[in-house]
């Protein structure tokens, strides 16, 4: 089984604000499919009221994500899934939930994780 990672940035999400609620509404209803289906690893939103940092070894704090790296914000979901076409077709069904299109990506296979 190999883990994805399914996942839009915020500004991605076009909905007028009285969608929102039906939005939450779809996507939860989505993620309980994932769980029922026994795919569910973990998902969430990023907490865009609280900054990103960088920690270095020694335990010094740098203010702000990674400049070359595009800031991770909106929601995400992590799947347990047999193939890609099994993650291609969750995806899809979270992009339709969540009103914009989903990226995703896969964990790579690590014996000690």
């Amino acid at each position: 089984m190999t883990n994805y990672l399914i996942s839009f940035p915020s500004g991605a999400m076009d909905v007028a604000d009285e969608e929102l609620e039906e939005v939450g509404r779809d996507a939860h209803q989505v993620l309980r499919q994932a769980k029922e289906a026994g795919a569910w690893v973990f998902g969430g939103g990023i907490d865009e009221t609280v900054p990103a940092v960088r920690v270095a070894s020694d335990g010094q704090i740098i203010e702000g994500p990674y400049p070359v790296n595009q800031q991770l914000s909106g929601g995400f979901a992590i799947l347990e899934l047999a193939t890609r076409a099994e993650a291609e077709a969750w995806a899809a069904r979270f992009a339709a939930a969540c009103r914009c299109p989903q990226e995703l990506r896969e964990f790579m296979y690590d014996s000690e994780s």
